[in-house]
């Protein structure tokens, strides 16, 4: 087989540094064809080397240009000014722009990927807060992309209208459209570079949606994307860095600690997306644990991006006992910011601003938090507005008010495996109960935080909680307390794990341990797939085995298939 055929052979299996390796050799034997040339590019692009694929890309639409081939070179000059924007530069990128939007309209016949000249149109006008322009913009996109057969096209376009809407506030329209624009990448439709960018955009856009049930779902099949692919450089930060920000909500901190550390090194070696996640997801561990020099080295590595780190670098502040810099550090912040940046840290607004004695002010973000469930309903936002809700109340003097929603957020944390959220509303619920004179309530709520904040080594939430109220409960209470804090059932929130009619006792979390179980996955497995450590795995199957009256995975898989809850096939 001859060295151009081994390139093509790598290319088609995404084995990108073999392709890379051997179209080079190819090229200096004698230049590549133009088709092979633009392969090149995107191998050496998606093996981290951006700048080096740009120019390459370069060549291939010159050599587009000279075979005659129209449609392909304005394909690739869009291409190359979209990646040079990726790349911080803008002014290279709006000449190739310009360059692409002149050779369509040059053609005889419509041109096949004209779609794409309103990809970058669209991506500014919802930088710019602008959804109608966007979803104009991106409208278009998608329906040329349809009618003139150009799959990357039409799927980007969906991508976009679907951000577009939800910027909008037409929240369920926009998610469909999101998933709709996945299947286009699932199905193998789309080409490496726009598959990537779609995984990445639809998981970001998810966390701003509060939909933590598609954030899981896509950030799975984005893992499997990125495994399947040899040396795969770009997007595979990205999705180190949204790993990170799961396994933090789901208590496995050293995983998420792990995760964050690789989409440094991976944002380091080319996929410069990652960098802000990867510094801020780790400072938000060490923020958690009490490590407070790490955390501000690694928040103000974060907003080297040009990006604040915040609310994370306010809470740093608040947690050092500065609440008059929290207040100022994430009011500049929210001042002008995006609004969907800026609801993500509307629960931090609350805390700070109740801490540095504004209470007018927290109230207001609480009336935020409460309007914004009205038009977002995800269990994650109405979490946070019922903790936020209940903190105001209880610092109002009114603790009889608070105990309902506060025992609301709780169950929705404990549905969403969110250990130390859990953990804080039963830290406040044992103030709550003591102002209301239930001190053996109160005893057993504190004894059932600290276990998980031991767990998790949460310094300074323990350090806090002891101040709060440093008596212990009797031995058999703290056992029980700390049973309860694990695994205490949730109601269903519609929006968690996959919970089925018949899972009987098991919340929603087990059960989907139960269906794990029963693909044949071990601990290990199970932890990966569900973004938690396997201590927290462990766990669940142990309540699973009390709760079922079982004592072995082969009983459990039994279970399974007799309630309808079995795998047919191990996750792909």
């Amino acid at each position: 087989m001859s060295t151009l055929a081994d390139g093509r052979e790598a290319y088609a299996a995404r084995r990108w540094p073999d392709a890379v390796g051997q179209y080079t050799a190819a090229d200096q034997d004698e230049e590549l064809p133009a088709g092979d040339l633009e392969q090149l590019a995107i191998s050496v692009i998606l093996t981290g080397r951006g700048s080096e694929g740009v120019d390459i890309l370069a060549r291939a639409h010159l050599k587009y240009l000279a075979d005659g081939d129209y449609p392909a070179a304005a394909r690739c000059a869009v291409w190359t000014g979209m990646n040079l924007i990726l790349l911080g530069e803008p002014a290279r990128s709006a000449g190739w722009l310009a360059r692409a939007r002149r050779i369509v309209e040059d053609l005889p016949e419509p041109c096949p990927f004209e779609g794409l000249l309103s990809v970058p149109v669209g991506l500014g006008a919802l930088y710019q807060g602008d959804g109608a322009s966007a979803a104009e913009a991106f409208t278009r996109t998608a329906e040329l992309g349809r009618a003139r057969g150009d799959a990357d096209s039409a799927a980007l376009g969906t991508l976009g209208l679907g951000q577009a809407k939800i910027m909008l506030g037409e929240l369920d329209d926009g998610l469909a459209l999101l998933d709709e624009a996945m299947v286009a990448v699932t199905v193998g439709e789309i080409s490496p570079i726009p598959a990537g960018i779609i995984y990445c955009a639809v998981i970001e856009t998810c966390h701003l949606a509060f939909d933590l049930r598609r954030a899981h779902e896509w950030t799975r099949a984005l893992d499997r994307w990125c495994d399947a692919q040899q040396k795969l450089v770009a997007f595979s930060g990205q999705c180190q860095m949204h790993r990170a920000e799961l396994y933090r909500l789901h208590g496995a901190w050293t995983e998420a600690i792990d995760a964050a550390k690789t989409a440094q090194d991976l944002a380091f070696r080319g996929d410069r997306m990652a960098t802000y996640g990867g510094f801020y997801q780790q400072a938000e561990i060490h923020r958690l644990r009490g490590d407070f020099d790490d955390a501000e080295a690694a928040y103000l590595h974060a907003q080297d991006t040009g990006f604040p780190a915040q609310p994370g670098l306010a809470l740093l502040r608040l947690a050092q006992g500065r609440p008059d810099q929290a207040q100022s550090l994430l009011r500049q912040a929210m001042d002008g910011i995006d609004p969907a940046y800026r609801r993500l840290m509307l629960a931090a607004r609350v805390e700070i601003e109740l801490a540095a004695g504004d209470a007018p002010a927290a109230r207001a973000a609480v009336e935020e938090l409460d309007s914004l469930c009205a038009s977002i309903d995800m269990p994650l936002l109405h979490a946070l507005a019922e903790q936020s809700q209940a903190a105001v109340l209880f610092h109002d003097g009114d603790p009889g008010a608070a105990l309902v929603p506060l025992r609301r957020a709780w169950s929705r944390w404990l549905s969403l495996d969110a250990p130390f959220e859990a953990a804080r509303c039963r830290a406040l619920l044992a103030r709550v109960c003591a102002a209301l004179g239930d001190e053996e309530s109160a005893r057993l709520e504190r004894e059932a935080a600290r276990v998980v904040f031991s767990e998790l080594g949460a310094a300074p939430a323990l350090a806090e909680l002891e101040l709060a109220g440093p008596e212990l409960a009797e031995p058999e209470q703290s056992a029980a307390a700390a049973a309860d804090a694990r695994t205490a059932p949730a109601p269903s929130t519609g929006n968690g794990p996959h919970h089925a009619a018949d899972a009987g006792p098991l919340t929603a979390r087990e059960t989907e341990v139960v269906r794990l179980v029963s693909a044949g996955l071990s601990n290990r497995n199970i932890a990966a797939e569900l973004f938690i450590s396997e201590k927290t795995v462990a766990r669940h199957l142990s309540n699973i085995f009390t709760k079922l009256g079982l004592t072995s995975r082969a009983a459990v898989t039994a279970y399974a298939y007799q309630h309808g809850l079995a795998l047919t096939s191990r996750p792909a």
